[in-house]
């Protein structure tokens, strides 16, 4: 397809060099204001497009598919893809791209820094002394819980939860139990890492911490009774996605002291929160930052590109997430 043919319409800001690589291959439009796009802003933009580079807020369904009948490529701007309809996107003919493996260190690094706030205390011993409250060192000031030695309990194994075990086994000595569907016996011979029920993992872990796309059968994995099966003094942590998480569940648990606490960055109803939620001190909340370090978000764009330019020259796509019933 000729280049003056293409338009690839990008739904929100992305780091320059991206823009500067995509431009070489295509015509490029770009919505410049930095914030999550209007259902009227995505109608009218995604009309004469044939690529579209949305991010992981902008819904993708059935009514914006038919918004645009030239669209040939959905190349999405993170790992997850659960804001687009990938079977109406298929029954049309659209490939869908992701970015996967890019942002595997970052995520696993944040659900680690998360796992040591909420265990001492730390947002809210920083807000101790920034209001002047710290009355000076004592024996039984700020007392929060160890890491090292304890039980760290990983529901989904995969890329970023492989990580995580890994930095938590041998940054801290931890003992890693693990849920997922497979067997991962690379993991188990190289951290002593063992597979267990999930009312097992829940039971006996100290930390347990969700590594799941985000599916029917995930949609609120972690609830009541979930919760009721964890230790008193366990933390929670969510850094994949926020419906996995009943919110609401999790607000009544620490506020019964059914569980110790929690860490999200990724919420039921983002960019809202829970209500309940932010009035919990033992529970910590970070903007969705997961990913946010500048190396992996020029790293996802660049992949985003590379999906896109790959599909432009007629090539295999480096990552690609269905199969269209048609040919595109």
């Amino acid at each position: 397809m000729p280049k003056a043919q293409l338009t690839v319409f990008i739904t929100r800001p992305i780091p320059t060099e991206c823009i500067v690589a995509l431009k070489k291959y295509a015509r490029v439009i770009i919505r410049r204001t930095d914030s999550i796009i209007t259902r009227t802003e995505l109608l009218r933009g995604i009309r004469q497009a044939d690529i579209l580079l949305p991010i992981l807020t902008d819904a993708i369904d059935d009514q914006v598919l038919a918004a645009a009948p030239k669209l040939k490529l959905i190349a999405n701007f993170g790992a997850g893809y659960n804001n687009i309809d990938v079977t109406a996107a298929t029954k049309r003919g659209v490939l869908i791209s992701n970015t996967p493996d890019v942002l595997t260190d970052t995520t696993a690094e944040l659900a680690i820094t998360l796992l040591l706030a909420v265990a001492r205390r730390v947002v809210w011993a920083d807000q101790q002394m920034r209001t002047g409250r710290y009355p000076g060192w004592g024996p039984l000031q700020y007392l929060g819980h160890g890491v090292s030695g304890k039980t760290l309990g990983i529901i989904g194994l995969g890329r970023i939860g492989s990580r995580v075990a890994e930095i938590a086994h041998h940054g801290f000595g931890m003992h890693i139990l693990y849920y997922t569907k497979h067997k991962e016996r690379d993991v188990e011979k190289s951290l002593g890492a063992k597979k267990v029920p999930l009312t097992s993992l829940l039971r006996r872990s100290d930390f347990v911490t969700l590594h799941v796309p985000l599916t029917r059968e995930t949609t609120h994995l972690i609830s009541q009774p979930q919760l009721a099966q964890m230790k008193s003094t366990a933390f929670l942590i969510n850094t994949s996605r926020g419906p996995v998480v009943n919110e609401a569940a999790v607000v009544q648990a620490v506020r019964q002291q059914r569980i110790a606490g929690a860490g999200f960055d990724v919420y039921e109803h983002e960019p809202r929160l829970t209500p309940g939620l932010a009035a919990l001190p033992n529970v910590v909340l970070l903007p969705h930052i997961g990913s946010a370090t500048h190396e992996t978000r020029v790293a996802m764009g660049m992949l985003a590109v590379k999906n896109i330019i790959a599909f432009i020259k007629h090539q295999r796509l480096p990552s690609v997430v269905n199969h269209p019933a048609r040919s595109v």
